[in-house]
């Protein structure tokens, strides 16, 4: 078995010697990623998928080992693979088929698009499988609104031939949602989309709650629905999701800083 895929009591050999500084610290920050999807229970067990891109490789990124809940997770069990769905880096583990090809898309398509996280929750896929998919009721929805795309429906994503739709119908939105199947965020750092998918996640669970209470709900005037971007740079005082970032890291290493390894 090659060494990435040597266990110790469950735990893979660390990667850390193996790969470059930058590489590691998005390592490290991805592997928190998953572990806080698990934390706040949007994982969907060992389906949907979060991937970043290496920093200064040729298109190479970093996805979930198939079969690994988010809450098992580390850094050096993230399997590189590049456009091609190829390991470019030793590893006993698989990945996720419709990942690649969900991620490998975006990620080709968009340089912006550093890291790219998609989720099956429950509130999203409600929201998702609703004719008029988000409503503008909540402040957190104004902020996803302004930058909203949404790709049909086509199946489970295994069909190369969908790739080319997936990327124009995201566009150059940050949030994406799926009718039918659920929610998708790109950002320029994993704290990014971390932080849109908290947002949508959020105006989705308001908006199923609001819904269950069956009174008339309030839509926001689009006076204040065209302001949101510059409203959303104001709040993070330009730093986007870097802002709660580190407090979200100093969360993960609470409950587990295994995920470091």
């Amino acid at each position: 078995m090659n060494d990435q895929g040597k266990h110790d009591q469950g735990k893979p050999v660390s990667v850390k010697g193996k790969v470059s500084d930058a590489e590691w610290r998005m390592r490290v920050d991805l592997a928190a990623a998953y572990r806080l999807i698990a934390a706040y229970g949007w994982d969907d067990l060992i389906f949907t998928h979060i991937s970043a891109r290496v920093p200064d490789s040729d298109h190479h990124f970093l996805i979930n080992p198939y079969g690994m809940l988010f809450e098992e997770v580390t850094a050096s069990s993230l399997v590189k693979i590049d456009l091609h769905g190829q390991k470019v880096m030793e590893t006993s583990f698989d990945i996720n088929p419709a990942g690649f090809v969900i991620h490998s898309a975006i990620h080709a398509a968009r340089e912006d698009a550093v890291c790219v996280m998609h989720l099956h929750t429950p509130a999203g896929v409600a929201v998702a499988a609703q004719k008029d998919g988000l409503l503008p009721i909540s402040q957190q929805s104004l902020f996803v609104l302004a930058s909203l795309a949404y790709h049909p429906y086509e199946g489970v994503a295994l069909n190369d031939a969908e790739k080319p739709r997936l990327v124009n119908d995201l566009g150059r939105a940050t949030f994406l949602i799926l009718p039918n199947h659920g929610l998708l965020t790109v950002g320029g750092s994993i704290a990014d989309a971390f932080l849109a998918m908290y947002t949508m996640q959020r105006a989705c669970e308001i908006q199923v709650k609001a819904q269950s209470g069956g009174a008339k709900m309030i839509p926001i005037p689009q006076a204040i629905l065209d302001g949101a971007r510059a409203q959303s740079a104001q709040v993070t005082r330009g730093l986007g999701g870097q802002l709660a970032w580190p407090a979200l890291l100093r969360r993960v290493d609470r409950l587990d800083a295994g995920y470091r390894m």
